[in-house]
């Protein structure tokens, strides 16, 4: 029997060390300043005016009755039913057309539909700013030159869609090269096979491909899952252009605000860890729904 050595865990140690320095210790660091408090004696003024002193749950318990809360999750829940299924369509299908062979430019068309996911959230939220607002936007004046009123992209009918654009122009790219990279893994035997059978280009991808890379599928959905409920600097830097985003239009906002411009750190830490809690649920809830079909695995 051969004898166990170190060197696995030596290859690991730098990982996990960087992990525990900065995911592992910020994540408890926050659990537990939401259950801590300050408590201010007088004009909170001079030493000891402020003192910290456990809290319990009721961070947690401001967190969840504010009035606030409530309506940035059920705009994240919007933002996300919108943003998911339209992003990963998309992917899936421009995957499919480039694996077909329907593009006879397939590497130019990977790299321009990957390029608006190399460009920085921050940056493409501004671009999309400026293509928004109605006095400098070209859309404007297309819309205008054909006889068209140019609708107001920030208004408050408007403005979910318009975030949402800016999340599924970005990410889509990066969904396509994961999926089409599962693609290409697939034996062309198996292909060529069932075209011999008689089945159709529509056929082959809807029966063949597209069940053989659902594992794929699925790690995608969960990402865009965790990338929806963290949604922030889209509507952040989007904010200063329009009075319909609110300082917390979205959870994430809600804890900005709450630690920078209130400075109510424990607030915000009791805030994160909901939403992370809740990043948690929905994922390993969704992976347990279907791990068992799309990975093959048994109970």
């Amino acid at each position: 029997m051969r004898k166990r050595t170190g060197a696995p865990y030596a290859f690991l140690a730098p990982a996990l060390l960087l992990f525990a320095a900065f995911l592992g210790a910020p994540i408890v660091y926050a659990g537990y300043l939401s259950l801590r408090r300050v408590k201010i004696s007088g004009l909170g003024l001079g030493p000891g005016s402020r003192v910290e002193q456990w809290a319990g749950l009721s961070n947690y318990t401001r967190s969840l009755s504010d009035a606030e809360f409530l309506p940035s999750v059920g705009r994240v829940a919007a933002y996300g039913l919108l943003v998911v299924p339209v992003m990963l369509g998309l992917a899936l299908l421009m995957a499919l057309l480039l694996d077909a062979g329907r593009t006879r430019v397939g590497g130019f068309a990977r790299t321009a539909i990957f390029l608006p996911y190399a460009v920085p959230a921050v940056i493409a939220s501004l671009l999309w700013g400026f293509l928004y607002l109605p006095r400098v936007s070209p859309i404007a004046d297309v819309l205008e030159g054909a006889g068209l009123s140019s609708p107001d992209f920030l208004s408050s009918a408007h403005v979910l869609y318009a975030v949402a654009n800016i999340a599924v122009w970005g990410g889509t790219g990066f969904n396509m090269i994961v999926l089409y990279t599962a693609l290409r893994t697939i034996p062309r035997e198996l292909i060529e096979a069932a075209r011999i059978d008689g089945a159709s280009d529509v056929q082959i991808a809807l029966r063949v491909k597209v069940p053989v890379i659902l594992p794929s599928l699925v790690m995608t959905f969960v990402f865009s899952l965790i990338a929806t409920l963290q949604v922030f600097a889209e509507p952040m830097v989007l904010r200063p252009l329009t009075n319909t985003i609110s300082a917390t239009w979205t959870p994430l906002m809600k804890v900005y605000r709450d630690a920078f411009v209130r400075n109510d750190l424990y607030a915000a830490a009791a805030t994160s860890v909901v939403i992370a809690a809740a990043t948690f649920a929905l994922s390993f809830g969704f992976l347990k729904l279907v791990g068992a079909r799309a990975f093959r695995q048994e109970d």
